[in-house]
């Protein structure tokens, strides 16, 4: 569904989780619904970071590590230690209880595409979504109208349009202040006899510096504290905390996963 009034165009580009987004109309997903499934976000247990947005940080980290990544200091949790295998979901593609969903998984199967102005916006539903079949549930349609799950879903992304951006100046916020920094995740295991063994390096990424951060002229700091990036800085600090948590959960998933 365009938004603004704009006229609908092709989606393109790749997009997260998403195979085949396409803008919602009725004509073509008058008879779409969504279907009711005990594992809605399974295809997301592939992934061990997803993105985050920066109001999501304190809630996100009381569950994983949050980090930067790629040259655009991209915010992400980190669910898992390496590539494909996300550490918080079990065999039946079930997200635990008790863990923060992201926003970004939460919006799945719609999505937002940008013209190419990245001011105006169609509604899209992932197609490809296998929750996204004919007779769902929940319609997508009521007659030509969209259905009050559309409507909510609109809202939803609109708020997530929103506080993407958001992340992007808080982003740019640190990268003026060249408050980043290259960090490592270290795990040291023990010898037999239960001294430390070596320092294994677990992960690199980028991360807040907190000598720079301390450096910073109080006027700078009190600035940082109004405009809210100064929570959310203590916040990403805190959650780095959860690498060693994430590092154990690694350790004990691996001999269950052997013994299976």
């Amino acid at each position: 569904m365009a938004k603004n009034n704009q006229p609908e165009e092709a989606v393109t580009g790749q997009v997260l989780l998403y195979t085949k987004p396409e803008p919602l109309n009725p004509e073509q997903h008058g008879k779409l619904g969504i279907k009711k499934v005990d594992a809605p976000f399974k295809m997301a247990a592939t992934q061990h970071l997803l993105p985050l947005t920066v109001t999501e940080f304190g809630l996100a980290a009381l569950s994983y590590p949050i980090i930067f990544v790629g040259e655009s200091y991209q915010p992400v949790v980190v669910m898992g230690v390496r590539d494909g295998d996300n550490l918080y979901f079990n065999a039946k593609g079930e997200l635990e209880a008790e863990t923060y969903v992201p926003a970004y998984l939460r919006r799945l199967p719609f999505v937002f595409a940008a013209d190419e102005t990245n001011e105006n916006f169609v509604l899209c539903v992932d197609t490809g979504n296998p929750q996204v079949v004919p007779g769902g549930e929940l319609k997508l349609f009521d007659g030509n109208e969209p259905s009050a799950l559309v409507k909510n879903a609109m809202e939803f992304c609109r708020e997530f349009e929103t506080e993407r951006r958001r992340t992007e100046d808080f982003v740019a916020i640190l990268k003026d202040l060249d408050l980043f920094e290259v960090k490592e995740a270290l795990f040291t295991p023990r010898n037999e006899d239960g001294s430390p063994a070596e320092p294994q390096k677990v992960a690199e990424y980028f991360g807040v510096s907190e000598e720079k951060l301390n450096a910073l002229p109080d006027a700078k700091i009190l600035e940082l504290h109004k405009n809210g990036a100064l929570s959310q800085i203590y916040a990403h600090l805190f959650s780095l905390l959860g690498w060693e948590r994430l590092i154990i959960r690694a350790l004990t998933r691996a001999p269950a996963a052997a013994n299976a």
